[in-house]
C-alpha cells in the first residue's frame, strides 16, 4: 500500500501544517544546489522562474526552440478560481467539491484541497506579471462558466488564456534568465534518468539540432513534461507531446499512476481524412452560449437551417436539466458518441453534433458573441470554410488531456527520492475526469506556490554537489540511450516512423479510447505487442544521429508510445469499473451512466515496472473520503 503522506488534521489546515512541518534552506544555502527542471509549460516555466527568484541554480530543459511554445499555449477557456467575484455562491469548499466530484471521487482529498485554496492567489500572481485577463465595464476582472460548475469561477482572456499565461511566466523565466540563476536549454530532449543510490540525480539529453549526448547532474530533477494523448496519434496534443521523459523514469523506478484515466474532450473539430495528423480542440468555454444538438431522426441529412426547432434534440439539456450544456467533459463526450452511434450524428461519416449560437446571437448580438469568441471562431473557419455565426458548428469528441501520471505523494515526490512531477505530468489532482479550466490551475498552483515549499523539505536533508555527471550512473546512462539510439537508425525496414504510430493510435481509439470492453482491452493486449515487435524488425528512420533528425527524434517517442499503450490497456482491463474518463461496457447504469464500485476499486491504482515483456506489478494508494461522502455522481 502507498502512502500519499498526506498531513493529520482538519482539511483546511493540511497545507499550513505541512509548511509548518517542512525544513527550510536558508537563503545562502540555496545558491549551493542544483535543479534541474524539465520541460517549460505552465508547469516547468512558474517551477524554474520561482526557483530560480529564490536562489537555487536552475538547469531547464525543452524540445521547444523557446519556451513560449510549450504546448500549455493551446489552452484556450480560462483558469478556475473561488473568488467568487460574480456573488454567486463560490468558495474554496465548492471549487474543491466540485473538483472532487468532477473527478468522479477517483482523487485525493488533500491536493484537491490545497489546489482550492492556492487558486486565488495564482489570480493575483498572474495580474501582477500583467496577464490581460477579460474585464467588465466597470474594469473588474469577468468571469464565465465552465463545465460541471454552477457558477462562475472561470477567469479568461478571450480565447487565448493558456498563451497569455504561459507569457507571464515566461517573462518571469526570462528575467532569472538575465539574473544568471536560470540556465535554459532550448532544443533538448531529456532521454533517461539518472538515479544514484536509489535517488534522482541527474537526466541524460539529446541535443536535437547536433545530437550531441550529454548529461546533467543536479541535487533534485523536476519533471514539468504534460501527458501523453498522442499515444492515440490523433488528438488535439501538439505533435511534439509525447511520453518520454515520465515513461523513462518509469523504467528507473517511478511508479505510473492510473495510466488509463483519459480524457476525451467533446468540442473538437471532426476528422475529416486519413491525412490528418492531429486534431483541433475548439474551447469548452463555447458551450457557455452554443447549443449542443442533432436531429431526431436518424439519417436526416438536410442543412441545419432546414431542421425546425421540434425535430431537433438538444441532448444534453434533455438528459442534464441542471447542467445542460455544461456537463463535464466525460459525460458529454459519452453523450454524444451515444447520439452519433444512434445514426444521428451530422457531417460526413456521421461523425459529429452541432454546436449552435443562433439563439445566443439572437439575444446578446453578434458583436458580443464575437467579443467573447472571435478569435475561436477565426480558427474555426481557417480549418473549415464554414462561418460559425451564419451555421452551426460541427464537432465530435477527441483525446484530449491525461489524468493519469506519475504516482506522487503530497509533497509532489514521486518513489525515487529527489524525483518531483508537476502539472499533467503528475495524477495528483483530478481523478478520473479533468474538469475545464482546471489544467492551468494545478500547473500554476505546482510550480509557484507548493514546490518551493515541498522540494526545499528534501534539499534540506541531502548535501548539495554530492553527485556529478562524471559518476558511473551518468556513464551507463550515456551509454544506454547512445545504443538506443544506434539501434534505431541500423533498421533499414519498409515502414515509417508515421505509419506504426498511426496504427497503434487506430488500435488505441478502438480499444481504449471512449468506451472499453474486457474482449476489446485483451485485443489490444495482444495487437499492441506484436505492432511493437514489427516496429523493431520493420521501421526505416532515415539519416544520422550526428544531426537535426526529426524521424529519429519521432521513433524515440513512438518506442515508448509502445510499450506505454500496453501499460494504459493492463491498466483498464484491471479497474472493472467504470468511473469519468474510463468507461468499460460492463459496468454501466440501466440509464447508460458510469457505475463505479467503491467497495473494490477506491484506490489509486500505480505500476512498477518489471520488464518490457513482464507484467508490472500493480500497487494501491487507498482513497479515504472524511469530508465528501461517495456518492452517485449526478449532473441530472
Amino acid at each position: 500500500m502507498l502512502d500519499g503522506k498526506c498531513p493529520s488534521g482538519p482539511l483546511a489546515e493540511k497545507w499550513d501544517k505541512r509548511c509548518r512541518e517542512m525544513k527550510l534552506v536558508n537563503p545562502a544555502n540555496k545558491r549551493k544546489y542544483t535543479i534541474i527542471v524539465v520541460g517549460t509549460g505552465l508547469a516547468g516555466a512558474s517551477t524554474a522562474a520561482t526557483l530560480g527568484e529564490l536562489g537555487y541554480n536552475v538547469e531547464a530543459f525543452c524540445y521547444q526552440d523557446s519556451p513560449r511554445r510549450g504546448h500549455s499555449i493551446a489552452a484556450q477557456g480560462g483558469i478556475n478560481a473561488a473568488k467568487n467575484y460574480p456573488g454567486d455562491g463560490d468558495s474554496i469548499s465548492r471549487l474543491f467539491y466540485d473538483t472532487i466530484k468532477g473527478g468522479d471521487f477517483r482523487a485525493r482529498e488533500a491536493n484537491v484541497y490545497r489546489l482550492a485554496m492556492v487558486s486565488n492567489t495564482i489570480i493575483d500572481q498572474c495580474v501582477a506579471q500583467g496577464v490581460p485577463f477579460a474585464r467588465d465595464y466597470a474594469g473588474y476582472l469577468e468571469n464565465r462558466s465552465f463545465g460541471g460548475a454552477q457558477v462562475s469561477r472561470t477567469f479568461y482572456a478571450r480565447g487565448q488564456t493558456g498563451q497569455q499565461l504561459l507569457l507571464g511566466a515566461y517573462a518571469a523565466l526570462s528575467r532569472q534568465v538575465k539574473a544568471g540563476t536560470v540556465r535554459l536549454h532550448p532544443r533538448t530532449e531529456m532521454l533517461d534518468l539518472v538515479v544514484v543510490d536509489g535517488e534522482a540525480k541527474g537526466i541524460t539529453v539529446r541535443d536535437l539540432v547536433t545530437g550531441a549526448m550529454s548529461s546533467y547532474a543536479g541535487d533534485a530533477v523536476c519533471l514539468c513534461t504534460g501527458g501523453y494523448a498522442n499515444v492515440f496519434y490523433l488528438s488535439t496534443n501538439a505533435m511534439g507531446s509525447n511520453v518520454t521523459a515520465t515513461y523513462r523514469a518509469y523504467k528507473k523506478g517511478a511508479f505510473f499512476a492510473n495510466p488509463c484515466y483519459t480524457q476525451i474532450h467533446p468540442t473538437c473539430i471532426p476528422v475529416s481524412g486519413d491525412h490528418q495528423s492531429k486534431l483541433t480542440l475548439m474551447s469548452e468555454s463555447l458551450r457557455n452560449d452554443g447549443r449542443v444538438w442533432v436531429p431526431k431522426e436518424k439519417g436526416n441529412r438536410r442543412a441545419p437551417h432546414e431542421i425546425p426547432e421540434s425535430e431537433r434534440d438538444y441532448f444534453l439539456e434533455r438528459k442534464y436539466p441542471s447542467y445542460g450544456n455544461l456537463a463535464p467533459r466525460d459525460i458529454a463526450s459519452r453523450a454524444a458518441k451515444e447520439v452519433c452511434d444512434e445514426g444521428r450524428g451530422v457531417g460526413p461519416g456521421g461523425r459529429g453534433v452541432y454546436l449552435d449560437f443562433a439563439e445566443a446571437i439572437g439575444r446578446l448580438g453578434e458583436e458580443k458573441i464575437r467579443e467573447r469568441y472571435g478569435n475561436l471562431f477565426d480558427m474555426y473557419e481557417k480549418i473549415t470554410a464554414e462561418n460559425a455565426y451564419k451555421e452551426p458548428m460541427r464537432i465530435y469528441p477527441a483525446p484530449h488531456y491525461t489524468m493519469g501520471g506519475l504516482w506522487v505523494d503530497y509533497d509532489l515526490q514521486s518513489t525515487i527520492p529527489g524525483l518531483f512531477v508537476l502539472g499533467e505530468a503528475n495524477f495528483s489532482d483530478h481523478g478520473a475526469n479533468r474538469l475545464g479550466a482546471s489544467a492551468l490551475m494545478q500547473g500554476l498552483a505546482d510550480g509557484y506556490f507548493i514546490i518551493p515549499y515541498t522540494i526545499a523539505n528534501y534539499l534540506a536533508r541531502t548535501q548539495p554537489g554530492k553527485v556529478s555527471r562524471d559518476h558511473a550512473e551518468f556513464r551507463k546512462s550515456r551509454e544506454e540511450v547512445d545504443a538506443l539510439t544506434k539501434k534505431l537508425l541500423s533498421l533499414k525496414g519498409n515502414r515509417t516512423v508515421n505509419e506504426f504510430h498511426r496504427e497503434l493510435g487506430k488500435i488505441m481509439w478502438e480499444y481504449v479510447g471512449m468506451a472499453r470492453s474486457e474482449e476489446g482491452l485483451k485485443e489490444a493486449l495482444k495487437l499492441i505487442p506484436e505492432l511493437r515487435a514489427e516496429f523493431w524488425e520493420n521501421v526505416k528512420v532515415p539519416g544520422n544521429g550526428a544531426e537535426l533528425n526529426q524521424q529519429l527524434e519521432k521513433a524515440c517517442r513512438v518506442a515508448d508510445f509502445l510499450e506505454f499503450g500496453e501499460l494504459m490497456a493492463r491498466d483498464a482491463l484491471h479497474r472493472n469499473e467504470s468511473c469519468g474518463g474510463h468507461f468499460r461496457v460492463e459496468y454501466q447504469m440501466p440509464d447508460g451512466e458510469a457505475r463505479r464500485d467503491d467497495e473494490n476499486f477506491c484506490y489509486v491504482a500505480a505500476w512498477e515496472f518489471r520488464g518490457v515483456d513482464k507484467e508490472p506489478e500493480l500497487h494501491k494508494e487507498p482513497l479515504v473520503f472524511e469530508n465528501v461522502p461517495l456518492a452517485v455522481r449526478s449532473y441530472k
